[in-house]
């Protein structure tokens, strides 16, 4: 969610004239980081999943479906139950939260007032039973559970649960990646506010979507005024039997002229044949779920970093959610570029669009992107791998090497701080404090790419972290648990394997761009590298525990082209495996799982979610977005013009809230996505 900072926030052309100074102060905060931790040392693994639920509230006499906006009153009636208090508290932007015995959840604030973030209250360890509480302590954080149900599933349950209990008697917490019909001209927020605000100015929203934390509508405002017109997004329509070709989006007012931004339409930003959406709260208005690992030390962080970094396009299409935007069916089924564009702060003169004159370079991407740099000092990471097209600040690199940081971590570094600082509090500019991470924060917490590095804060004995950041939030705490224990397993396959999946940057950056594809999951292949073996045997120990295994020997930098190096797999191919090449995600973990003490019941329970993995990568069960988007075409009510209806919505939702009950079991209503079936 980024910084809560409280204080003046600057304007656009005031924050302007002050980015350099933050940039500057940014800088040397990280270097007081890195001189007090880079020797750091922890134990254990430890890691934490992220989960973003949208609050619906529901119309039964009128069959709507709305979203509601009492964010505020959730998180305020969560703070204020006493039996919550006497386990230590839940809502640590309110209160002061104690940790102790059975830890409580722990809710936080998002960008959309209709959008609730919950934690875990504190962090898993690698223990094979931990992965077994994740589940239920989904559920808690917002429904009744099977006292026998063990694990991260029941975690996740026990969430829902607790937010379920402090909303009004006709809301739920959902777990779809976005409201089906944000950004209509009905009344589909509760309470109703009229759209075209003076912060978002947006033909569609109200500026009262968002949460009213004086960053956020700063966040905003300053991205549009930057850019100099609005966030543009188009999301190419499905194009069905009855849908208009060309299909010009029916909701774009061409004769709207309250402020100067409305000119935009005007000047072509609605692309025909797309839908067309022109506010930062369609993309930041989305649910996700993101894992983040502290590594042992620096070395391992940044081995993790790379190291997952190609499996991101992979995981954003295996989760694929977000089939409708804004009332219609979209011919994508994932939300990254979406978010991309809604937060892309780029000038003209930075898109290419213009030469440049005021601006320092020409920027590739959104600040909300696919990763472009490795960091690890692994021997086999080769120049090649590199993406040639970063853009870097010298100056800031030369700072941070003339401060004692390596070449690759000080490019990584210098190459997130290209970017302007958007929201800058008059009161952090009065001195700089090196005990703080205020300033870096403000450019790191704005780099959305699909992997995070992060240094330690500076009050907590906390060590470095890597958050993998591409996967869409699925409708059950089953799924989200199979995806966050599946991808908690693949870091220790790979410590304990010393596996190499490294390619090309810019082959990444394809990936995530051909993952968007409708049904990319069983109908596109994706880059990925062929062997990732080391080149010779590699022993691991205990020297951490179960946690991290140590390696004899490294192997050495690889030599040929690297052409040589990857192919192009299907995810099939990728998760399973391939008879004579690629070994497969999937059997890589039982690989792992069979060379460590595992007893059978967890072993079993296990399989559970690797089974989930296994059968949505072959297509035996569907993901989310394939099921959506079924369940919209045989709707009695759908005409085959790509529009989803409000009834076509109360329904979508309320079967997605039976779907989310049951969490998987029974068959029935969704069991496409969990029970194997002929495919039709």
């Amino acid at each position: 969610m980024g910084l809560l900072a409280i204080g003046t926030p600057l304007v656009w052309p005031e924050a302007k004239k002050n980015a350099d100074q933050v940039r500057r102060w940014g800088i040397e905060q990280l270097l007081a980081i890195w001189r007090r931790a880079k020797g750091k040392e922890r134990d254990v693994l430890l890691w934490g999943d992220e989960i973003e639920y949208l609050v619906v509230a529901f119309d039964d006499k009128r069959r709507k479906v709305k979203l509601s906006l009492r964010q505020a009153d959730i998180l305020e009636a969560l703070a204020k139950d006493e039996g919550l208090n006497k386990q230590g508290g839940c809502v640590p932007d309110l209160q002061t939260v104690v940790r102790h015995g059975e830890t409580l959840p722990v809710f936080h604030p998002e960008f959309g007032r209709f959008m609730l973030e919950a934690t875990p209250g504190k962090p898993w360890g690698i223990g094979f039973k931990d992965l077994l509480d994740v589940e239920p302590n989904m559920k808690w954080r917002s429904v009744n559970l099977p006292l026998t149900l063990q694990g991260l599933q029941l975690t996740a349950m026990l969430r829902r649960l607790i937010a379920k209990d402090h909303m009004d008697s006709n809301e739920y917490p959902i777990t779809l990646t976005t409201f089906p019909r944000l950004g209509t001209k009905d009344d589909y927020i509760y309470p109703y506010f009229p759209p075209s605000g003076e912060k978002l100015r947006s033909q569609f929203l109200p500026d009262e979507i968002a949460n009213p934390h004086i960053r956020f509508p700063t966040l905003a405002a300053n991205i549009r005024s930057r850019r100099g017109r609005k966030v543009e997004i188009n999301v190419p329509v499905f194009q069905d039997e009855h849908t208009a070709s060309p299909f010009k989006d029916p909701t774009v007012d061409y004769d709207l002229y309250k402020w100067p931004e409305d000119d935009d339409v005007r000047n072509g930003a609605a692309k025909d044949n797309h839908i067309y959406m022109d506010a930062m709260a369609f993309g930041m208005g989305s649910c996700c779920l993101q894992i983040t690992f502290q590594a042992k030390n620096i070395t391992e962080g940044r081995r993790l970093y790379d190291q997952l970094s190609p499996l991101g396009p992979i995981m954003l299409a295996l989760t694929a959610a977000t089939p409708i935007y804004k009332g219609f069916l979209a011919e994508t089924d994932v939300r990254w570029n979406q978010i991309s564009r809604a937060v892309d702060d780029r000038t003209p003169e930075e898109l290419g669009e213009k030469p440049l004159k005021h601006d320092r370079w020409r920027i590739p991407k959104s600040r909300y992107a696919s990763n472009s740099t490795y960091i690890s000092q692994d021997p086999r990471l080769r120049k090649e791998y590199m993406d040639p097209d970063l853009v870097i600040d010298q100056d800031l690199k030369q700072r941070l090497m003339d401060g004692g940081m390596d070449d690759l971590l000080a490019t990584h570094f210098a190459h997130l701080f290209i970017r302007d600082p958007i929201v800058i509090f008059a009161e952090d500019l009065k001195e700089l404090d090196l005990s703080k991470t205020d300033h870096f924060e403000n450019l790191q917490s704005t780099n959305w790419q699909h992997m995070r590095f992060k240094p330690p804060p500076h009050d907590k004995d906390t060590g470095w972290r890597v958050e993998f950041r591409p996967m869409e939030i699925q409708i059950t705490d089953f799924e989200n648990a199979a995806f966050a224990i599946f991808i908690v397993l693949i870091t220790r396959a790979i410590l304990s394997f010393d596996l190499n999946f490294y390619i090309p940057i810019p082959r990444t950056t394809e990936n995530m761009e051909t993952a968007h594809a409708r049904n990319a999951v069983l109908d596109q292949k994706f880059y990925f590298r062929k062997d990732p073996f080391p080149p010779r045997p590699v022993k691991g120990s205990g020297a951490s525990g179960a946690t991290t295994p140590a390696l004899v020997s490294r192997p050495p930098t690889p030599v040929g082209p690297i052409e040589d190096e990857y192919a192009l797999m299907s995810i099939n191919e990728i998760i399973n495996g391939q008879a004579d090449g690629f070994p497969g995600l999937v059997p890589l973990v039982e690989s792992y799982l069979n060379s460590v003490n595992v007893d059978v019941e967890t072993r079993c329970e296990l399989a559970r979610y690797l089974g989930l993995i296994q059968k949505r990568a072959s297509g035996q069960l569907w993901t989310g977005a394939r099921w959506i988007r079924k369940f919209v075409r045989d709707h009695p009510d759908y005409r085959k013009d790509s529009v989803v209806d409000e009834t076509i919505c109360y329904d979508l939702v309320k079967a997605v809230q039976e779907v989310t009950d049951r969490n998987g079991n029974g068959g029935g209503l969704g069991g496409e996505m969990f029970k194997a079936r002929d495919l039709d």
